[in-house]
């Protein structure tokens, strides 16, 4: 029988403890597993290897992104790793050039000592990547929309593209979630997340996950996962299954708020700039609407003046939280350019548009009266 999402993220891999009969699954701590022969057991030997709680998470998280075969990983940025690390020494990758900070460092200062290099491409214009593939050319590496200039790029033409030269496409599907993108079904290869973002929801467990239907991939990842041992807790994808559960209310209503307060933002007279793909003047709006279901949470804005006045306004937000992470249920607001972004180079920031003034909010699930009246007095006093 066919269930829509909601369904899904509360019932995908949820089976009643045979035992006790509990509704959810229990956490296991254990690390290690019974025997009933040598080399004969329930499927599960050592934790680093396989966790029911782990288990359980990555077959939900799957069957959300469309995918046949989920692996989660103790950080997004281990899953990043991970992937890369599984490339022949001397292949080379083409990467969004508008990349969260951190996988750009991983490009370029880890993976680049692995003889492992990267091309950073401006994706808005699909046709803009034909040029750099090389005979080496192993994966194409995807954010939609980008963070943090919130830019939508067409998964299905940069997958077409990517496949007609033998590469894969990875897609970094933190700032939609399964519930609003699902970009295996235009295309991807790999789709991986920060769990640590929406798909968990309450800023409180660092985790990541990659889901594919490619099983020659999947397999290939799975060895990397069990041999690097870069794993999660089995507390924290205990956690993480049981964020799923309200992933679709929560999105629905970040989506929401985040659309008031753009258009609230567009209209004040201290904003230069709002970058939401949910507003018409977005420059990929059309686009946003063809391959997501919603908009999301996600907001970067251009403040008018300088950084005193970004520092002002920061300071006299009460509601609004001045930290880096993204999709809890609290808002969150960040300066790019001096935090998540700040392993980027400085010229390379400025060519993509990361400057001082540029302000990056995650709507949280607050009630967006409050959080359009907080941004209206800091607003205020920033000038």
């Amino acid at each position: 029988m066919s269930s829509g999402f909601g369904t899904r993220a509360v019932h995908a891999a949820q089976r009643p403890d045979p035992t006790t009969g509990a509704v959810i699954p229990p956490l296991s701590l254990s690390t290690t597993y019974k025997q009933s022969a040598a080399g004969e057991h329930t499927g599960f030997e050592y934790s680093r290897s396989g966790n029911p709680n782990r288990n359980n998470f990555e077959e939900a998280i799957a069957n959300l992104e469309g995918a046949k075969f989920g692996l989660a990983f103790a950080s997004g940025s281990a899953t990043t790793a991970t992937i890369v690390n599984s490339l022949e020494s001397g292949s080379h990758l083409i990467s969004v050039n508008d990349v969260y900070g951190g996988t750009y460092r991983y490009f370029t200062k880890v993976a680049a000592n692995l003889k492992i290099t990267t091309s950073f491409v401006d994706l808005s214009d699909p046709a803009n990547i034909e040029k750099h593939f090389k005979p080496n050319t192993k994966l194409v590496w995807l954010e939609t929309p980008t963070n943090p200039t919130l830019r939508v790029i067409d998964i299905k033409a940069i997958a077409d593209r990517a496949h007609a030269h033998g590469a894969k496409l990875v897609v970094d599907n933190t700032f939609m979630s399964p519930y609003f993108q699902n970009p295996i079904a235009w295309g991807a290869d790999i789709v991986i997340h920060s769990v640590t973002k929406y798909i968990n929801g309450h800023s409180d467990v660092v985790m990541g996950v990659a889901v594919t239907s490619d099983e020659e991939w999947y397999k290939k990842l799975q060895f990397m996962q069990n041999s690097l041992g870069a794993v999660p807790s089995a507390f924290d994808c205990f956690m993480a299954r049981r964020g799923l559960m309200t992933l679709e209310v929560r999105m629905q209503r970040h989506a929401e708020n985040a659309q008031a307060v753009a258009e609230y933002l567009q209209s004040n007279e201290h904003i230069e700039e709002v970058i939401y793909p949910g507003l018409p003047s977005h420059p990929n709006h059309e686009l946003a609407k063809k391959q997501q279901s919603g908009f999301g949470g996600m907001i970067s804005f251009r403040v008018k003046g300088n950084l005193d006045n970004v520092n002002k306004l920061l300071s006299n937000l009460q509601h609004i939280t001045l930290a880096e992470s993204l999709g809890g249920v609290e808002s969150l607001v960040e300066v790019p350019a001096i935090m998540t972004h700040g392993a980027v180079s400085p010229e390379d920031r400025a060519a993509l548009g990361i400057t001082d003034t540029l302000v990056r909010i995650s709507i949280g699930i607050e009630n967006k009266e409050d959080l359009i009246a907080d941004l209206e007095q800091a607003l205020a006093k920033a000038y």
